[in-house]
């Protein structure tokens, strides 16, 4: 009996031992994957360089045998390497004083010589020329590092900051002094005129004046100051002194006064200042996009609402001032002019190609700029325009990109398309069910498609685009070396969201010791950012979050409802309700794939995120703590009110109501029901970390456990290294029920190959 019992506790001991995850063996695997499924895999060129004027284009392969440029000759149908390696690294090696390989050229950036004889490329300081076919190299300049001034994306635009404007017939200045409008003769400095007599230091002029084509008229903003609200950080260990530093940042917030510009028209021979009336653009975002016909009778500017329900184009008479609407684009929710937003203006013809979302999809317009009136609407379907390559005037016909034209396929992959002014002849140029990045020669007969899928690897492929033609494989990728490390390609999902019809799309990573026998906890990384869509389409190793999966996850990602590029009403979800976050369809997604596969454990979840995903994060544990076990959050947007103000009016609108409260984390704190970690770099000047703060204050108050990590010097980020160990332990604590091992005994390096092996 005792034997028996013997032998029954050694199987389920080594059962266990099987199954354990969280072991030092995990972490130090996930610490190797990185640097492991890093350059393994090849033929995967970066981008491809037409040469102006040629039906050439060359570009960088990440041969097996290492760095390769390659010339394309697209009229023969011919590459080779675009010069004798070895011999620019010999060359390259005497002049420079350092032994350099033809494999591993200390460049990336090459520009041919006119003949296309030589090229230059800069190494360091030295920018050299070297002869193609013998390899002869000489430096031919010494170039100083250029000083970057240093912009912060907070800063105010300086009105006042722009140089004398000078008229297209060279005959006058323009210019602001004593904050009004001035003029003077180019060749006559005696000959100057005030233009403007209404400027004041609370009703200035810009300096950024817009002559028209004939220099008879110009058009001017009279500028009424906003508010200037400042942020402060401390920087408790800087490098250069024993006392912590104060940094401050301009920082607009939700609801906070904005400049008032009115556009003011000038006519030059008369001296005349035609007063424009503001009726149609009060109440403004912003204006801008000064555009003169080029007869000179008017021209056009953009106004974008305060709350981003109205945006207009307008048309300014060029005699009398007199204000009319070209295109009125108008929303119950929000206008996405931050994203979608296409404007292409036909001169010759006085017409303009414009994108609205007004028929529920992203798609094209063509408009008269005389009458106002939509001449036809370019594209149509339940699909969306993504961008425009190019608008071809003579042929009228626009070549452009677009996602979700093929209904069993993902709606995300981007194809490339081209399309008559008037609606006909439209043609895809690309087909295959993968996601297709298309660059073109300058005349646009020839594209390279790089075509490829998260599980699908690269290929490139060179085309005659009229009509379109395939013409050679120009690269197709080897993973050999990346499978051999155990790597595997992420599995592509999809699963019905929150109504029970739309599909959700997203992603799938197994460790690379997966066992279906064993049973995984579920780890999210999620950003819900309505700007865009986040799961990747085009292949790569996605090697970062391959790392967590060693450590005994299935990691996901997944895109709900309430980000973008879907259809219209997908989109809104998220308007005055940030903390959706797409969170229903993301719960149904999970429980789909648990109930596809044993082992994946619903019941073990954890998220994480940065910024708007940081928001997201929190907001799991908080609003949906009956699904989502733990989280951690990294320099979190956590209430719309304490963040940037483009960002945040242009989801939850303006004036500031009640549900920006209803979306914060920081007053919903005491609702939290999982593991929560905040992490946050104390210098984040794209967040203010006072929007983390206050949630640890709300969480505080509200007696809840969490783990607050505050680093010391970082900006934003995830909370680098030091966050990322972090992040792994509580994850492996909160998920697996596993003590994680001491850092020591985690990250001792060795050899990572052979560790994740």
């Amino acid at each position: 009996m005792k034997r028996q019992c013997f032998i029954i506790s050694f199987f389920i001991t080594l059962s266990l031992a099987t199954l354990a995850q969280g072991t030092v063996e995990d972490f130090r695997r996930a610490d190797a994957a990185r640097a492991t499924f890093r350059n393994k895999a090849y033929n995967i060129p970066g981008v491809f360089h037409w040469i102006k004027g040629k039906h050439l284009c060359w570009y960088l392969n990440n041969a097996r045998t290492g760095k390769e440029f390659i010339l394309l000759d697209a009229d023969n149908n011919k590459q080779q390497q675009a010069f004798d390696h070895n011999k620019i690294a010999n060359s390259l090696s005497v002049k420079l004083g350092k032994k350099m390989k033809g494999s591993a050229l200390p460049f990336t950036d090459i520009e041919f010589s006119a003949d296309l004889k030589n090229i230059f490329f800069q190494v360091d300081s030295a920018k050299l020329k070297c002869n193609r076919t013998n390899g002869q190299c000489d430096v031919v300049e010494i170039v100083k590092p250029a000083k970057s001034p240093e912009v912060y994306w907070g800063d105010a635009f300086d009105e006042r900051g722009n140089k004398p404007v000078g008229s297209p017939d060279s005959v006058w200045l323009a210019f602001v002094r004593d904050n009004n409008v001035f003029i003077r003769n180019k060749k006559d400095v005696s000959k100057v005129h005030q233009l403007s007599f209404d400027g004041d230091g609370v009703n200035y002029y810009s300096s950024y004046i817009t002559w028209s084509p004939d220099s008879k008229k110009l058009v001017a903003y009279k500028v009424t100051a906003g508010d200037r609200r400042l942020i402060h950080f401390v920087e408790s260990s800087p490098a250069d002194q024993l006392q912590p530093k104060l940094h401050t940042r301009q920082y607009l917030k939700p609801g906070d006064g904005l400049p008032q510009k009115q556009p003011q028209l000038f006519l030059i021979d008369e001296k005349k200042h035609v007063a424009i009336d503001d009726q149609h653009f009060k109440n403004q975002y912003f204006l801008e996009n000064i555009v003169w016909n080029p007869d000179s009778k008017f021209f056009t500017f953009e106004f974008n609402e305060r709350g981003h329900q109205r945006y207009r184009i307008l048309k300014v008479s060029a005699n009398n001032g007199e204000v009319k609407t070209v295109v009125d684009e108008a929303s119950k929710t929000f206008i996405d002019y931050s994203g979608k937003k296409f404007r292409h203006d036909v001169l010759a013809a006085s017409e303009i190609v414009w994108a609205s979302e007004r028929d529920g999809w992203n798609h094209l317009y063509l408009y008269d700029t005389h009458t106002g009136t939509v001449k036809n609407q370019i594209t149509k379907g339940e699909w969306v325009v993504r961008s425009v390559i190019h608008v071809d005037e003579t042929k009228r016909r626009i070549l452009f990109t677009a996602s979700g034209l093929d209904p069993d396929h993902d709606p995300y992959l981007e194809h490339t398309c081209v399309v008559n002014f008037d609606g006909s002849g439209f043609t895809r140029l690309t087909t295959s069910n993968a996601d297709h990045t298309t660059t073109f020669s300058d005349d646009y007969k020839f594209f390279i498609d790089y075509e490829s899928r998260i599980d699908l690897p690269p290929v490139c492929k060179l085309y005659e685009a009229d009509p379109v033609s395939e013409k050679m494989i120009l690269q197709t990728a080897d993973l050999t070396d990346l499978q051999k490390t155990g790597w595997k390609s992420a599995e592509v999902f999809s699963a019905k969201g929150r109504d029970g019809e739309t599909d959700i799309w997203g992603i799938v990573i197994r460790p690379s010791n997966f066992d279906a026998l064993k049973k995984y906890p579920v780890v999210e990384m999620v950003y819900a950012g309505p700007q865009s869509f986040y799961v990747p389409k085009s292949w790569s190793s996605n090697s970062y979050l391959h790392s967590i999966a060693e450590l005994g996850f299935i990691v996901v990602q997944v895109d709900g409802m309430g980000t973008s590029w879907r259809s219209k009403a997908f989109h809104d979800v998220c308007w005055k309700n940030l903390k959706d976050a797409g969170f229903p369809d993301r719960i149904a997604w999970i429980k789909a794939l648990a109930q596809k596969y044993s082992f994946v454990d619903a019941t073990r979840v954890g998220i994480f995120g940065g910024s708007a995903g940081g928001q997201n994060a929190a907001a799991a544990v908080l609003f949906h703590h009956d699904f989502y076990k733990a989280a951690v959050a990294s320099c979190g947007s956590h209430d719309n009110r304490v963040d940037k103000i483009w960002w945040n009016e242009q989801w939850m609108g303006y004036p500031i109501g009640p549900h920006y409260a209803e979306s914060s984390n920081a007053v919903h704190a005491d609702k939290l029901g999982g593991k929560l970690m905040l992490i946050v770099g104390e210098l984040d000047d794209n967040v203010d970390p006072a929007s983390t703060l206050q949630v640890a204050n709300g969480l505080i108050k509200a007696n809840k456990d969490f783990e607050l990590v505050v680093i010391p010097g970082l900006g934003h980020s995830g909370g680098g290294e030091f966050g990322e160990r972090k992040r792994r332990d509580f994850f492996v604590k909160h998920l697996l029920n596993v003590d994680p091992p001491s850092w020591d005994e985690a990250y001792r390096k060795g050899e990572p190959e052979k560790v994740i092996k």
